[in-house]
């Protein structure tokens, strides 16, 4: 399994959970969703420092290459409208100067790489795009195929930065870097999925602009939580849905019914792991995520147990539409079995850290520091 905690997927943390237990299960019979899953995984580790040398080679030229960052960078913020990830006209330089430097940079993107939503997607992008183009017989080339996910993986990753700054509960240090770095993760992704037709790029560009919605109505909620609610909940959970259900789309490049039904998997399946990366994030920071559903739950409730059990729920449900995708698949779809697996997978991810909640108790202390959220 793939996650920024390794020890989430330990043979002891999977039997913590009836999901991992499953996973143990169809481990020692080796089942057919095990084995493609497996598969995958070893062919994402191979390739993955591959993907890592040509994101950080194409990085560098770009910004070594650019002779007016600051107008690069303004041109990003007026487009995301967010003016938190603006970085002063006094340390571009500076900050360039230190991201032109091979090795800096090199660990500037392995850092933001470090996040559960690109290690749980790469294999998954790997799997969608192998069985589209065989499924369809399109015979794209393993050039394409890698312009593609590459693409995807970016443009994915960019919310890691830019989460990292709005939130500052991360990588202080690294911050200027982060805000500097931005645009050109957004220039490259654009330019490697254009190479894959106009309508895979107008796919792109409509679920970054919803991408972008979703993380307007973050910062929204992050400066008033008591404006919380299902409604911009929802829209909030656009940073997720958006981002990965368009991806999923376009590793099919569009070609109906399977891009639809990409979509769907890939965007609930992305809802489903956000409700999970709340939990861990409130458990690690020790105050409930600010926005996340806990927060709308015990704001609703008043009561902060109650509002994490609501939380895993929402979670299964999320799942739960993910499943429906997978049953829309054609019947003769060799993908099926890893795609189940790959469920099976997100279910134990969120219930592991529900119950390292349960355990470590610290639901008083969130209740204590629920009212300095809301008062704040």
């Amino acid at each position: 399994m793939s996650s920024k905690d390794k020890n989430i997927f330990s043979k002891e943390s999977l039997m913590t959970t009836e999901a991992g237990r499953d996973i143990l299960k169809q481990g020692a019979f080796h089942s057919k969703g095990y084995k493609q899953f497996q598969y995958y995984k070893e062919k994402s580790e191979k390739e993955f420092p591959y993907f890592v040398k040509r994101f950080v080679s194409d990085l560098y030229l770009q910004i070594k290459d650019d002779q007016n960052p600051s107008s690069t960078l303004s041109t990003f913020v007026s487009e995301v409208g967010s003016n938190e990830l603006l970085l002063e006209s006094s340390k571009i330089n500076t900050v360039k100067s230190r991201l032109s430097d091979l090795n800096t940079l090199t660990d500037t993107v392995q850092r933001i790489l470090n996040s559960n939503y690109v290690k749980m997607t790469y294999p998954v992008f790997h799997a969608l795009f192998d069985e589209a183009n065989s499924y369809l017989n399109l015979q794209i080339s393993e050039e394409t195929r890698n312009t593609l996910i590459d693409g995807h993986i970016i443009a994915i990753d960019l919310s890691e930065p830019m989460d990292r700054i709005i939130d500052r509960d991360e990588d202080l240090d690294y911050l200027d870097d982060y805000k500097l770095i931005n645009p050109y993760m957004l220039n490259l992704a654009r330019s490697k999925i254009s190479k894959c037709g106009e309508e895979v790029l107008k796919s792109f560009e409509e679920g970054f602009k919803n991408a972008g919605i979703g993380q307007y109505v973050d910062y929204k909620l992050k400066i008033n939580p008591l404006s919380i609610s299902d409604e911009n909940m929802s829209k909030c959970y656009k940073k997720y849905s958006a981002v990965m259900g368009t991806a999923g789309k376009n590793m099919a490049l569009c070609r109906q019914p399977l891009a639809e039904i990409f979509y769907l998997g890939m965007a609930r399946a992305g809802e489903s792991v956000g409700c999970g990366n709340e939990i861990e994030d409130s458990l690690k920071n020790g105050i409930i995520k600010v926005p996340s559903w806990p927060l709308y739950y015990a704001i609703n409730t008043n009561d902060v147990k109650k509002a994490f059990d609501l939380t895993i729920k929402k979670s299964n449900l999320y799942l739960e539409d993910a499943r429906i995708a997978l049953e829309m698949l054609p019947g003769d779809f060799k993908a099926k079995p890893f795609l189940d697996f790959l469920l099976i997978t997100v279910k134990h991810y969120n219930q592991f850290w529900y119950n390292q909640l349960k355990k470590i108790d610290r639901f008083a202390s969130f209740e204590q520091k629920l009212s300095t959220i809301i008062k704040n």
